[in-house]
Formats: C-alpha cells, sequence, structure tokens
C-alpha cells in the first residue's frame, strides 16, 4: 500500500499538468460552443430557409458522427487538404466546441419555445422589432431556464476531452499513457485518473447544484 502512493506521488505532477489543461480546454470549447450553439440556434428558427438549412446540415452532421471521427477529421484530414498543421490543443477546441454547439444549439431552441409565446406576441404588438423583442425578452428567460442543462453539458465536454488524447492533445488522458508507456503499470495510472476525474465531476456537479437551487429561489 504505502508503494501505491509513493507511486501516487511520483505521477501525482504529470497528471495535474494533464487535469489543468483539460479544464482550460473545457472552460475554452464551452465560451466558444455557447456561442456556436445560440447563433446555430437562431438560425434553426430562423424564417430565412438558407440559415435554417445551414444549422440543419451543421447539426445533422456533428449530432450524427462520433467525436472521435470529428477529431481526426479535423486534425489529420482537414488539415493535410488544406495543407495545414493545426497544433493539437487547437485542433482540440475546435472539435470541442464544434461538437458541444450542436448539443447546446437543441438546448437553447428547447428553452426558447419553453418561453410563453404570448410574450413575443405582446412585445410586437407594442411595436417592438423581432431581433429586439427575441433579445430583450425572450433570450433571457430562455437562458435563465436551459442553464441547468448548459452546466449538464459542461460535465460532458470535460469527460469528452479524454477522447482527445488520441490526437496527441497533453490533458489528462494522454499524460497517462505517456507515463503508462514509460513504466508499463497501467492498472495504477488510469485507476489514478479514473479517481481524479471522478473527483472534479463530483465537485462541479455539488457547485451547479449549488447554482440552480439559488436561480430557483430568485
Amino acid at each position: 500500500m504505502n508503494g501505491f502512493f509513493e507511486y501516487v506521488g511520483t505521477c501525482m505532477p504529470q497528471l495535474l499538468v494533464g487535469m489543468k489543461l483539460t479544464i482550460i480546454m473545457t472552460f475554452l470549447a464551452l465560451i466558444l460552443a455557447v456561442v456556436i450553439g445560440l447563433v446555430a440556434c437562431l438560425f434553426s428558427i430562423s424564417k430565412v430557409k438558407p440559415l435554417n438549412w445551414l444549422s440543419g446540415i451543421y447539426l445533422s452532421v456533428i449530432r450524427g458522427t462520433p467525436l472521435l471521427v470529428q477529431a481526426f477529421f479535423i486534425y489529420f484530414g482537414l488539415t493535410s487538404a488544406l495543407g495545414l498543421r493545426i497544433p493539437a490543443f487547437n485542433a482540440a477546441i475546435i472539435v470541442l466546441c464544434l461538437n458541444a454547439g450542436a448539443y447546446l444549439s437543441e438546448i437553447f431552441r428547447s428553452g426558447i419555445a419553453a418561453v410563453n409565446k404570448g410574450q413575443m406576441e405582446a412585445a410586437r404588438s407594442l411595436g417592438l422589432p423581432y431581433g429586439v423583442a427575441m433579445r430583450k425578452i425572450i433570450l433571457p428567460q430562455a437562458i435563465r431556464i436551459v442553464i441547468p442543462s448548459v452546466l449538464n453539458q459542461f460535465i460532458i465536454t470535460l469527460k469528452d476531452t479524454s477522447i482527445l488524447s488520441v490526437i496527441g492533445c497533453g490533458e489528462l488522458m494522454r499524460q497517462g499513457q505517456m507515463i503508462v508507456a514509460r513504466n508499463f503499470r497501467s492498472f495504477e495510472t488510469y485507476a489514478i485518473i479514473a479517481v481524479m476525474y471522478y473527483v472534479v465531476v463530483i465537485f462541479l456537479t455539488k457547485v451547479f447544484q449549488m447554482v440552480e437551487r439559488r436561480l430557483a429561489n430568485k
């Protein structure tokens, strides 16, 4: 047992570097995903047909293909076709934000649909343009409704970062693979990684539950 704890102490500095990168990737990807998801949502409910089609194609492709395939396509396929070289970290952010953005788009759309339609009709009857009514009346209420689902997507994206170890991004899972490649102690290493993910997810779940309760009391 003492040997195991010594091994944990030996691995932990490198694994903490990976966890830090995992959290950074998740935050950056979700910030961009919220923007992408909101734009895709507004396109999907727009009366302009080309915007509907564009949003529909994006959602269909992202939701219809695995994250691993998307990572390979962007990091290996797209860069090869365009003759570009994208750092693994940048490619990981692109993959995560595009993937999460598609699901957030549907979350936002359901939030807008949950707002009473009479509020838009009342706003238009008062002379407010559609865009102003959407921005000042509908969206604030919709965002409040979807916050729990957005927070849940944060946790999903955090766990999805582990898949991006396949493109060499130095997040937690990749750091663990590098450690195993040196000492072949896969059981102990992956057990430590699993516990680290579990602790972070449980912590975030508790924090998000507190946020939800505060919002519910307002």
